[in-house]
Formats: structure tokens, sequence, C-alpha cells
């Protein structure tokens, strides 16, 4: 081990120095990097500084040898690259949005070598942050910055439920075509979020758009839109609404996933079809769609 510099990017610019050590050094607790903080084995710019120093673009941190979990660094494939530089649909000097593709998770870890932000990194060799996130299975409009002050601007539109977010699902069962709004706190567990009075406020709203109804086999095709941003919102609402959507692993049904796996579908029928918000760089609303893969085309026209 030996020691390190690491100069302060725009995205590391304003953030508090232990926070910055905390996420740079992976597994070390919280207790050593304040004691080497503390000792003035960390410098700024060969200077002592506290925790709570907010660092500058281009500072230079100093850091101490500690012993932190390896990390293999990830190999982006240029397949995947391409598949992502082909997902964009728009892009100017402070953000690039792209249609993420079903099965490609928006981050590293969880037995996820390569996401999309490690892949664009890649691409774009410089720092560029997601801002906000969409499951791995989930399809749709994701937004990334480049600039921090971009990234700022969108995360304090989020905060304000200033940015309107619309999805499209196939859910389980006939649903009455008015508009159903689920209010239901949604608590994070281990593994999935569940309707629980001690957890956190959420609210979905669900529009029915068409029904289909063949035997013993019937879906609705909905738009939803959602005032909060939960972990799995829309999954675990449409379960909880009875109406689980087609295809979900976590929050399904599993009759209802089995019959529309027999006419074809493959994946997670959940898609973020459209985003509305305030462009930092120009001021002005703009709105983002993101067309249906033609998988999701296909099966609709099956029904």
């Amino acid at each position: 081990m030996a020691v390190t510099f690491q100069t302060i990017d725009e995205f590391s610019s304003g953030q508090r120095l232990d926070n910055f050590l905390v996420k740079i050094l992976k597994g070390v607790p919280k207790s050593h990097i304040y004691r080497v903080i503390r000792k003035g084995e960390v410098r700024v710019n060969k200077g002592r500084k506290k925790a709570d120093y907010k660092l500058q673009q281009d500072d230079v941190v100093r850091i101490p040898p500690i012993k932190v979990s390896e990390k293999k660094p990830s190999h982006v494939s240029d397949s995947l690259k391409q598949v992502l530089l082909n997902a964009i649909i728009y892009e100017d000097k402070g953000l690039v949005i792209i249609n993420k593709p079903s099965g490609v998770a928006v981050h590293s870890g969880s037995g996820v070598d390569t996401g999309v932000i490690e892949a664009l990194r890649a691409v774009y060799k410089e720092p560029i942050e997601l801002v906000h996130r969409l499951d791995r299975a989930t399809s749709g409009v994701l937004l990334i910055a480049k600039k921090r002050s971009v990234l700022k601007n969108l995360h304090e539109q989020l905060n304000r439920h200033e940015m309107e977010k619309r999805y499209t699902a196939l859910v389980k069962g006939v649903w009455s075509k008015k508009r159903h709004t689920i209010d239901a706190p949604l608590h994070q567990n281990s593994r999935y979020a569940v309707v629980d009075s001690k957890g956190k406020h959420s609210i979905s709203h669900f529009q029915p758009l068409k029904n289909f109804s063949k035997g013993d086999f019937s879906a609705s095709l909905v738009e939803v839109t959602i005032e909060t941003g939960r972990t799995h919102q829309i999954r675990a609402h449409a379960k909880h609404a009875g109406h689980a959507i087609a295809c979900d692993d976590k929050y399904g049904d599993k009759e209802f996933d089995r019959q529309v796996k027999f006419m074809g579908l493959k994946r997670l029928f959940l898609h973020a079809h459209q985003l509305t918000f305030t462009n930092p760089l120009t001021d002005e609303i703009q709105k983002v769609k993101a067309p249906l893969s033609a998988e999701l085309e296909q099966f609709i026209g099956s029904l």
C-alpha cells in the first residue's frame, strides 16, 4: 500500500471531505476514516482539514495507505458501449439522455460488474453521474449529467417533485378505465418494498389505457405517474392493488406470469416512456419520450 493523491473533479466539488473518502474507500469503516482525518494523515493541498471541509475543484487530497476491499477493474465491452450510444435520444453540453434497454443495470454492484454509468464513463472519458435510477429490468428514459451544476439542479427538481415521470406497464386483470391512486407507505426490507405504516410516504397513479380479455386471460395496459420515487414503488403498488406487473420476478403473480410467458413475453413489462423537467442550461421545459421496444410493441399487438 502507498500514499495516493486524488484531484477533485467537478462532481466531487462541494462534497464534504469525510463523505468523499467514504465514497472512494469502499469497505473502510467510517471510524477509521475519521481517525486518519483527525490525526492529519489526510491532507488537502498539503494542509490539514476537518471532516466537514467542503472540497473545491482541483483540490489535491493526500490519502494515506489504507487497505480497501479489492475490486477488479470492470471491463466494458464494445458491444455494450455501442448499444448505449445507439440508445441516446437527447444530448447537450450538460445532459445525455438514453432509452435504457431492459436487462442493463444503471450501475455496478450486487453481482453486476458494469452498468450504464461505467460504460458511458468509458465512452466519454470524463466524469458523468446518474441523475436518477431505473430498475435493471425496467427500460426507458434515463438522465445522466455531464456537469455538477446540472446534476444539482435536477436533484433539486426531483426533491421538489417538479419532474414528471410517466411509465407504461401491462398489469394483471381488467382495471376500470378511471384514474386509480395508490397512496400507501413503502418500507424497504432486505429484499422487497412492502406496504407498511412505518414506511415512507409513496403515491402512484394508474390510468388504464386498454383492457385485454381472452378466455381465462385478462390484462390492462396502464400509464403510471409517480409523485414519489421509492425503490420498486410502481411494482410494489401494482401488487398491492391486485394488479401485478407482467413478468415481475419479485412482485409478480405466478399464474399471470405463466400465461404471458407462454404468449411470448420474456421481460418485465415496465417502461419509462416520458420525462418532463426544466433543462438547467436552457431554463426551458423539456419533454423527452422513449418509444416502447419492438418486443413490447409486438406483444401488445398480439393480444
